[in-house]
């Protein structure tokens, strides 16, 4: 898959995803929502590692720079 996550999009996915588990793991999001705040961080840390994102994908989006081949 063509990578469409750049670099400062990539950092923002992690520590966004480092912080929601944070805030998970001390209690500071209720219990019964804890385990989905999991997932979410699990997805957004995902998508920041491998540099692809799905939702970006039908829309044409990419936070990429294109290096140019000339």
């Amino acid at each position: 898959m063509k990578k469409n996550v750049g670099k400062m999009d990539r950092i923002f996915r992690l520590a966004i995803a480092v912080v929601l588990a944070i805030l998970a793991y001390s209690k500071i999001i209720p219990a019964n929502l804890a385990l989905t705040v999991y997932i979410v961080a699990a997805v957004i840390a995902l998508t920041g590692i491998i540099r692809v994102c799905l939702l970006y994908k039908p829309f044409g989006i990419s936070t990429c720079r294109e290096k140019n081949p000339f």
